[in-house]
């Protein structure tokens, strides 16, 4: 099992990867249409190469093991942030060095990479997507299905607010006494503050954030400074909280908050690339994300679950975040345009 984190610098350099270049063999209809014969022909095959825009070892590491130990079939994973890796995908394409097999990013992102891009392909019908909640069964297509959901919510320093005092919604982060003490993730640059000003506007209106703006927020691009800032006190509060990282925070003074309302999340799909170089271990390898194995991965690091019937134990801790409710369904559809507002309404 290998893992790799690409850089702006380790991606300059070329091509560092060492599967086969022009392998382009696609399924045959028994790979397709019998488990038996796409389970061995993924096993001739050995290996699978993930291109993941989630850079989380925490649970690609697992779920990798997982998929070994069960099919023995070696997963390399490549991870980089959105633009790098649909660069570099989007290289591959042009030159017709296929050496990507499966990614993951998020379901906007994933759209524009196969409607411009074209740089993925039918999936060929995964059997687990019977299993999808309805809400996620309706984002699933030909090319994509979700596989997990990014959650957000509210962190909130216990020293400096009182149990019970806490913001219970986002509604509430417009109460007077918060004025300066919330830090948000910049709702004016891609990422969990852009995804947070989206749904809340979609939910709220344009005037839950002018109301917002007079409430003085600080902003940050940095998710982790952003949480250890209202760890030391210097915010009482910050949205919007990935809950994927509330395990660690425990010990420290802070804590999650759900807002009632229901949370901002982002959905993550698995997608197979143009001409895969191990078609078949692709395709059993997009398919097992939506096994018990891989979904109670998410579930016990919280992350959002998108099958109905997960059977893998989940730690107690982690079960409010399994099945959260959203706030709003998930449409991307404007994203600049919300940009340019957020950067109006936060001068």
């Amino acid at each position: 099992m290998k893992q790799h984190v690409f850089t702006r610098r380790a991606f300059s350099r070329g091509f560092v990867l060492t599967a086969p270049a022009l392998i382009t063999a696609r399924p045959s209809n028994a790979q397709t249409g019998d488990r038996e014969a796409l389970v061995a022909a993924a096993k001739r095959e050995g290996r699978v190469i993930v291109y993941s825009a989630y850079v989380s070892p925490l649970t690609h590491e697992p779920i990798n093991k997982a998929f070994e130990q069960k099919y023995g079939i070696r997963v390399e994973t490549f991870m980089a942030r959105g633009p790098e890796l649909r660069e570099r995908m989007r290289v591959e394409a042009l030159t017709g060095r296929f050496l990507g097999d499966v990614q993951h990013n998020a379901s906007s992102t994933t759209m524009t990479m196969s409607e411009a891009d074209k740089i993925v392909e039918p999936h060929g019908g995964l059997p687990g997507a019977a299993r999808l909640k309805p809400e996620y069964a309706a984002r699933a297509d030909a090319r994509q299905v979700p596989i997990f959901t990014i959650n957000y919510g509210l962190l909130v320093n216990t020293a400096m607010v009182r149990d019970g005092d806490e913001p219970g919604g986002w509604l509430d982060l417009l109460d007077p006494k918060w004025k300066g003490k919330v830090l948000f993730d910049d709702p004016r640059a891609t990422g969990g503050g852009r995804v947070m000003f989206h749904m809340t506007t979609d939910r709220f209106g344009r005037e839950f954030h002018e109301k917002m703006a007079r409430q003085e927020p600080g902003f940050s691009r940095d998710y982790g400074e952003a949480v250890r800032r209202v760890t030391r006190g210097e915010f009482a509060i910050y949205a919007p909280l990935i809950f994927s990282q509330a395990a660690p925070l425990k010990g420290l003074p802070v804590k999650y908050v759900v807002p009632r309302e229901g949370v901002t999340y982002g959905s993550y799909c698995v997608s197979i690339l143009r001409n895969p170089p191990h078609p078949a271990a692709a395709r059993l390898l997009a398919d097992f994300y939506l096994s018990d194995e891989a979904q109670g991965v998410y579930a016990n690091t919280g992350h959002g679950v998108v099958i109905g019937d997960l059977k893998t134990p989940v730690a107690p801790d982690m079960r409010p975040l399994a099945g959260v409710k959203p706030l709003v369904d998930e449409d991307f559809t404007r994203i600049e345009p919300y940009l340019a507002l957020a950067r109006e309404i936060y001068k």
